[in-house]
């Protein structure tokens, strides 16, 4: 048997929000033809009809059925329901490969397609996307969590390398696990800041003079980690066992509110282990912020 062209396959994108335009664009550009867009509003971007010269509709069934690959790019509680109602209304075949790009659901949201001899499978980009913008600039390079059927995964292998990205493999049921660590990652990195710039805020600097002041410090304590290792780039006073400066912090931020007290003592907690790990404090160091950072 030859080896399939999987450039050539014909793609069609269920859901044109940010990550299923980005893809309908990338992909077409890497000359995937696109036998339509379903889009939820009467407005889609100007752009997937000017530059895909592609069918826009809001009727999945007239475009799943002409295409070899299939993405479901609906908001997460909606994969199953689509995808069940693109079957009862025969838009799948056998032979298809049907993915959809949630980090938190499994490949088994599109199990109804496998009824009509459908390889299904997940391809999830470990990337923030604020707009649609930003997620045709960042899809190319990133890294993609794969998981289903052995066929679809094939296919899913060749458009991240056609995205100049790279891939990795994990169970389905991980995907629960896998999508709280990224969310930790990105989304309360965005909440760390925003408590961090607030704090900034009770002597007079804006949240945008804030950020700016603390971003090198961001960027420099990345490429620490880059460098050394999560646990080795620690530093500060929990790093250094230093319990009569977090008491400072507790006392000031007692002022602040106690929502952002408990918060910096759960940070202080999981820190003074990460601490013990680097090797940095001892066990009675440890112990003392521990009793420090307790709950009340």
């Amino acid at each position: 048997m030859g080896m399939i062209d999987f450039s050539k396959q014909i793609i069609a994108i269920v859901g044109a929000g940010k990550v299923g335009t980005a893809l309908a664009l990338l992909l077409g550009k890497k000359g995937y033809p696109v036998s339509g867009v379903v889009v939820g509003s009467k407005h889609p971007d100007e752009r997937l009809v000017k530059e895909l010269q592609t069918v826009v509709t809001r009727c999945p069934e007239e475009v799943t059925i002409k295409a070899d690959v299939v993405f479901i790019t609906t908001p997460d509680r909606l994969i199953a329901t689509v995808t069940k109602e693109i079957c009862a209304k025969g838009g799948f075949r056998a032979g298809q490969i049907v993915l959809h790009a949630s980090g938190s659901q499994s490949a088994d949201d599109l199990g109804a397609a496998r009824e009509f001899g459908a390889s299904v499978a997940s391809i999830h980009p470990l990337q923030s996307f604020a707009h649609v913008d930003v997620a045709i600039e960042h899809l190319p390079g990133s890294y993609f969590a794969l998981e289903g059927d052995e066929p679809a995964l094939k296919v899913a292998e060749q458009i991240v390398g056609d995205l100049n990205g790279f891939w990795f493999a994990i169970a389905g049921k991980d995907k629960p696990l896998y999508h709280a660590a990224a969310c930790i990652a990105s989304n309360y990195l965005v909440s760390l800041m925003h408590f961090a710039t607030g704090l900034y805020q009770h002597f007079g600097l804006s949240r945008k003079e804030a950020f700016g002041a603390l971003l090198p410090l961001i960027q420099g304590t990345i490429n620490n980690m880059q460098q050394l290792t999560t646990t080795n780039a620690l530093t500060g006073p929990i790093a250094r066992g230093d319990d009569q400066t977090v008491a400072r912090h507790l006392a000031v931020l007692a002022d602040v509110g106690e929502q952002e007290r408990e918060l910096y003592r759960v940070m202080a907690r999981y820190t003074t282990l990460v601490a013990l790990e680097k090797g940095s404090i001892n066990q009675e160091q440890a112990a003392k912020l521990e009793e420090l950072c307790k709950v009340d």
